[in-house]
């Protein structure tokens, strides 16, 4: 998580393009991202050079490699290293925008192969600092290097921030999902070395990149020594859909700047096109799809409206997701409460589906300010396996109360940072469970066969197939758990009868002094 002092700094950052008169806040995260971006291959080509110094061979696949970039813009060849962040942020303003907007730009818009998803989304990438806001550029790239970034987690949770602050979010219901929630599904679905894995509404790539981190920590790097899983991982892993042209860039360089370099980033209407070369194709989906919003059954793919018929864009993405796993696969999916208690038959019937005819293993209820502030909608992490054969004997419900921040629109850290995530460094106490639930929810999945005993008041339980089935697919904790209300005693009505005469006697008494001052 990043530091108080560095968000002051992009804060600044957001400032100045603001003050130079880049007001969108989704321009400015796409100008900021292409200078992270820009930023970053400099940094990676360092690390490949460094590497090749100590084991004293040839840098591997070279980002500026040696000699010129035929720039096919200009048609002028300009020397690679010229195109490096180091080399350029010491230029004088102008010089540094002509080579930044005229050389370096038309480099990053060409970068791998010409038929890749990236090259394909950057190809409408617009550099919109002028030439008269030089300056700007200037101040902007001064900020940026300031930033500590040498960590990945750093550079990630940077990025993070930068997209928390798009005032946009909400709007056709998407929500960003806070980071912190997006770890805790990773962890629990612990995506493997096979796994293919689809965000159908990608958005920035936020649950990928944390696939993407999953496999980078220190016990995994050995993984990479493997070329099929290192070919696996940069070519089919990780797939995302998405329908707007600037999600899909920023997604596409988010996925670079975390090191995969031909994420399946692809522009698709998820609910809207057909399926047929993309169903049963994917063994894992982590998703929080749009909310809000209702389509017509002309716009919506016919596929999907076999499976249930309904124009509820949140029980189209349910079916969605069955319709894109393959045999086996699972799925960690955010959903607003409304699917899990639902009085409609299309609530119904995917309820019904989930339950008889495929395996939902989790329910894990989530309190509403955890999307704040952008909404204060009360959502669930709903965990299910597609086996078109059943499975499901008892379903695993979890009240989360606390995720570590607080549920208002500030949303501020309860505890310090050590202490927040699902994976503090040390077992949090009873005191510190009451603010962040999240290592209690990892660890209790990672040991569900501990669960059986516990009881229907207790944080966590499971329910058995046959009663969800008596209460008509009710998916919604509040069906099943049972509170138990502590005893307060009060007073004798006559003591707090008395206390209340004391109490108008002092005021009356009061006020009669009062007058007589007067």
């Amino acid at each position: 998580m990043i530091t108080g002092a560095v968000k002051n700094q992009v804060d600044q950052i957001w400032d100045a393009f603001w003050a130079g008169g880049i007001a969108s806040p989704i321009s400015v995260i796409e100008q900021m991202t292409y200078l992270l971006f820009i930023k970053g291959l400099d940094e990676a080509q360092s690390r490949k050079e460094k590497q090749a110094q100590l084991l004293g061979g040839e840098i591997e696949n070279p980002i500026f490699p040696k000699g010129d970039f035929n720039n096919p813009v200009t048609k002028e060849k300009v020397p690679f290293e010229q195109l490096r962040w180091s080399r350029f942020k010491n230029l004088e303003p102008r010089a540094m925008h002509k080579i930044v907007s005229q050389d370096v730009f038309p480099f990053i818009k060409n970068l791998g192969d010409k038929e890749s998803a990236f090259v394909h989304h950057m190809r409408d990438a617009i550099f919109l600092i002028p030439p008269e806001k030089a300056g700007l550029l200037a101040r902007v790239v001064d900020m940026l290097d300031e930033i500590p970034m040498q960590d990945r987690d750093t550079k990630g949770d940077l990025y993070e921030y930068m997209l928390g602050k798009l005032s946009t979010a909400g709007d056709s219901g998407q929500f960003r999902t806070p980071r912190h929630i997006i770890k805790l599904m990773v962890d629990m679905v612990q995506p493997q070395t096979t796994d293919i894995i689809c965000d159908p509404a990608c958005g920035t790539a936020g649950f990928l990149v944390a696939a993407v981190e999953y496999f980078n920590t220190e016990d995994k790097l050995k993984l990479f020594n493997n070329e099929a899983f290192k070919q696996h991982y940069h070519k089919d892993m990780f797939n995302g859909f998405d329908f707007d042209s600037t999600m899909l860039r920023i997604a596409a360089m988010n996925m670079m700047l975390h090191g995969v370099t031909e994420p399946q980033i692809v522009n698709r209407d998820s609910l809207a096109e057909d399926h047929a070369t993309e169903e049963d194709k994917y063994s894992l989906i982590l998703a929080n799809p749009p909310f809000a919003g209702s389509l017509d059954y002309e716009s919506t793919a016919k596929d999907l409206l076999q499976v249930v018929k309904t124009k509820k864009t949140e029980l189209l993405f349910l079916a969605l997701f069955l319709r894109l796993l393959k045999p086996g696969g699972r799925a960690a999916v955010i959903v607003p409460d409304g699917v899990l208690f639902g009085s409609s038959n299309a609530h119904r019937e995917l309820r019904r589906m989930l339950v008889e005819d495929h395996k939902l293993d989790g329910i894990v209820s989530m309190p509403s300010g955890v999307f704040k502030p952008y909404a204060g909608v009360s959502t669930a992490i709903v965990f299910f396996h597609r086996t078109d054969s059943g499975g499901t004997d008892n379903v695993w419900f979890y009240d989360m109360k606390a995720d570590g921040l607080s549920l208002d629109d500030k949303r501020t850290e309860l505890l310090s940072f050590d202490k927040l995530g699902s994976r503090p460094k040390n077992p949090l106490s009873e005191d510190e469970h009451l603010k962040n639930n999240l290592p209690d929810i990892l660890k209790r999945w990672q040991n569900i066969d501990t669960e059986v005993d516990r009881t229907r008041t207790d944080q966590s339980f499971f329910v058995p197939k046959d009663e969800i089935a008596e209460n008509d697919y009710d998916l919604s904790i509040n069906r099943y758990k049972e509170v138990v209300y502590d005893a307060i005693e009060y007073d004798d009505p006559k003591v707090i009868l008395k206390r209340i005469i004391d109490i108008e006697k002092a005021i009356n008494e009061g006020s009669r002094e009062l007058e007589g001052m007067l």
